[in-house]
C-alpha cells in the first residue's frame, strides 16, 4: 500500500494546488511534496533494514518490496493489472524523484511569479507520473505513467519558458512521443510473437528469455530488431548521440526548476528503461551488441563534452555535459559486470543530484544577474559567496572529485568496463577514451568558473548583485550534502543496487 499512498497523496495534492490562490501555491506545493519525500525516505530505510539482499523485481517476483497487485483490465488475451513494487534499482530512483521535486519547488519561489497555481500543480503532477514510472511492474500501467510525464513537461516549458519556449516544447514532445511509438512497436512485436497472457513485467521478462522459433525479417531475428527499436525509443529519452538535439533547446528555454527535474530525473527514465527492458528482458541480445552500444556511449561522452566546451551559455554548458554523463551509463550497462552495471545505476543517482545542483546554482545566479552568458559577468564570488562556493563544489563533483558521488559512479563504471568480457579486446580502449572525457569536462567547467566567478567584478547590466535569499541557497546546500554523503558512503545505495543487479548479470553471463 505504500506506493499507492505516495501516488494518491501526490495526486490529491496536485488538485489542491491547482485550486489554491497563486500567492499560497508555492508554499503549499512545497509542504505537500514533503509528504512523499518523507514517505519514500522511510521506505528506503525499511528496505535497507528489512529487505537486505532482495532480488530483481523482474526476475525474482517473490522478493519484490512494497508489492501490490490488483486486476484491472482485459485487453483481448492479455491481462492488465495495477501492479507496483520496488527493488534495489528502483528504490534509489524513487527517493531521488521525491527529494528533488521538493527542492525544485522551493527553488521556484523566486523565478516563478505568474500563474503559480498551475505551475506548481503541474510540478506535482509530474512527480506522480515519475513515481509511477519507477514503481510500476505492469507494462500498460508503466506506459500510462511514462507518457504522463510528457504532458506537464510540455506545458511547463511551453508556458513558463524563455523566448523560444514553444519551439523547444514542441521539439521535446515530438522527439519523445515518436520515440515512444518506436519503442512500443518493438516491444509488442515480441509480445504478439510469444504466448503471453499478462502484461506484467516479470511475465514479459520470462517469456522473452525463453522465446524460441521467432520469425526473421530480411535475415535478422525478431529479437534483434525489437532490441534495436526499443533501444532507439529509450535512447532518445536518455539522450545519446545523435538523438540528443532536443535536450539543449529544452534546457535553455525551460525555467530553472523544470531543468532541474529534466536533468535530474527525466533523463534517468531512459537509462532505467534500458536496464529494465533491453538489458534484463533481452540480455543475450544486449551481450551480442555490446561493442557497438559501447561505442555509442563513448561517442556520447566525448561529443557531449566537446559541445559543452564550445558553449557560452551556462545552461547550455550543463545541458551538454548531461549528454556526456549519460554516455558513461551506457558504457557501464553493456559491461555486464557487477561494478559496470552497478556503477551505471549508481551514476544515475549521482548525476541526478549533481546535475540538479548545477542547474539550480545557475538559476540562482541568473535570478540575481539576469544573464547566463559567460562573457557578460565576472567576479561573482565577492558578491554571492555562498552560491558561488556551492557552484564550485558542484563543478568539482562533476569533474569526479574524490569523496563526491560523481567520483564513485565513474570509478565503478571504469573498473567494471576496463576488462569486461562482453567488450573483448576493445574494453581497455573504449574505457580509456571515456576516461579522457573527464579531462574535457574539467576544461570547460574550469574555464567557465574562471570567467564568471573570479577576478574583478563586472556585469553588463544595471541589476544590483548581492547574496541570494536563504530559500534560494538552502536547496543548494541540501543537494551538496547529499552529493557528499553518497560520495563518502556510496554503499548507502550501491549495496542494494548490486543485490538487484546480480540476477541480470547471471542472464548476461557476466561475472
Amino acid at each position: 500500500m505504500w506506493v499507492a499512498a505516495l501516488l494518491l497523496v501526490t495526486l490529491l495534492g496536485t488538485g489542491v494546488v491547482f485550486l489554491s490562490p497563486n500567492k499560497y501555491a508555492g508554499k503549499l506545493a512545497a509542504a505537500i511534496s514533503v509528504i512523499p519525500a518523507v514517505g519514500s525516505l522511510y521506505m528506503y530505510w525499511v528496505y535497507l533494514t528489512q529487505y537486505g539482499g532482495t532480488g530483481n523485481a523482474l526476475l525474482s517476483p517473490a522478493d519484490i518490496a512494497f508489492s501490490q497487485q490488483i486486476p484491472w483490465l482485459t485487453l483481448g488475451d492479455l491481462q492488465v493489472s495495477y501492479f507496483v513494487g520496488l527493488d534495489g534499482i528502483s528504490m534509489p530512483l524513487l527517493v531521488l524523484t521525491t527529494v528533488l521535486t521538493t527542492l525544485a519547488i522551493v527553488s521556484a519561489w523566486t523565478p516563478i511569479d505568474e500563474r503559480q497555481s498551475q505551475f506548481y500543480g503541474l510540478m506535482l503532477f509530474m512527480e506522480v507520473s515519475l513515481i509511477g514510472v519507477f514503481s510500476a511492474l505492469d507494462f500498460f500501467l508503466w506506459f500510462v505513467f511514462w507518457e504522463g510525464v510528457l504532458i506537464p513537461m510540455y506545458l511547463l516549458i511551453g508556458v513558463w519558458g524563455g523566448p523560444r519556449r514553444k519551439y523547444a516544447a514542441i521539439k521535446f514532445f515530438v522527439y519523445t512521443n515518436v520515440a515512444s511509438l518506436v519503442m512500443f512497436a518493438g516491444l509488442f512485436a515480441l509480445v504478439f510473437s510469444t504466448d503471453l497472457t499478462s502484461l506484467s513485467l516479470p511475465a514479459m521478462a520470462e517469456a522473452f528469455r525463453t522465446a524460441s522459433g521467432l520469425p526473421t525479417i530480411a535475415g535478422v531475428n525478431l529479437m534483434t530488431i525489437s532490441f534495436i527499436l526499443m533501444f532507439f525509443g529509450f535512447a532518445v529519452k536518455v539522450p545519446v548521440f545523435p538523438l540528443h538535439t532536443w535536450l539543449p533547446d529544452a534546457h535553455v528555454e525551460a525555467p530553472t526548476p523544470v531543468s532541474v527535474m529534466l536533468a535530474g530525473v527525466l533523463l534517468k527514465m531512459g537509462t532505467y528503461a534500458l536496464l529494465r527492458f533491453n538489458f534484463t528482458m533481452l540480455a543475450e541480445t544486449a551481450r551480442a551488441l555490446a561493442v557497438p552500444l559501447a561505442i555509442i556511449g563513448v561517442v556520447s561522452v566525448i561529443y557531449g563534452a566537446m559541445l559543452a566546451l564550445a558553449q557560452r551559455d551556462l545552461k547550455r554548458i550543463v545541458a551538454y555535459s548531461s549528454i556526456s554523463s549519460m554516455g558513461y551509463v551506457i558504457l557501464g550497462l553493456v559491461a555486464f559486470t557487477p561494478y559496470g552495471m552497478g556503477g551505471a545505476t549508481f551514476q544515475m543517482i549521482a548525476h541526478g543530484l549533481i546535475s540538479g545542483l548545477m542547474f539550480m546554482s545557475v538559476g540562482v545566479i541568473y535570478n540575481t544577474t539576469h544573464t547566463r552568458m559567460v562573457g557578460d559577468m565576472s567576479g561573482l564570488a565577492d558578491r554571492m559567496p555562498w552560491t558561488v562556493g556551492i557552484f564550485v563544489a558542484a563543478a568539482f563533483g562533476y569533474m569526479g572529485l574524490p569523496l563526491m558521488a560523481g567520483f564513485a559512479g565513474e570509478y565503478f563504471i571504469f573498473q567494471g568496463s576496463f576488462d569486461a568480457a562482453t567488450l573483448g579486446g576493445a574494453a581497455p580502449v573504449l574505457t580509456s577514451l571515456a576516461m579522457f572525457g573527464i579531462v574535457i569536462v574539467a576544461g570547460y567547467l574550469l574555464w567557465a568558473m574562471q570567467r564568471t566567478l573570479f577576478g574583478a567584478f563586472s556585469l553588463e547590466t544595471d541589476y544590483e548583485v548581492g547574496p541570494a535569499a536563504f530559500h534560494d541557497v538552502a536547496p543548494l546546500a541540501v543537494l551538496l550534502l547529499l552529493v557528499i554523503a553518497l560520495g563518502v558512503a556510496p554503499d548507502i545505495s550501491f549495496g542494494m543496487i548490486t543485490d538487484s543487479i546480480s540476477p541480470v548479470l547471471e542472464l548476461g553471463g557476466g561475472a
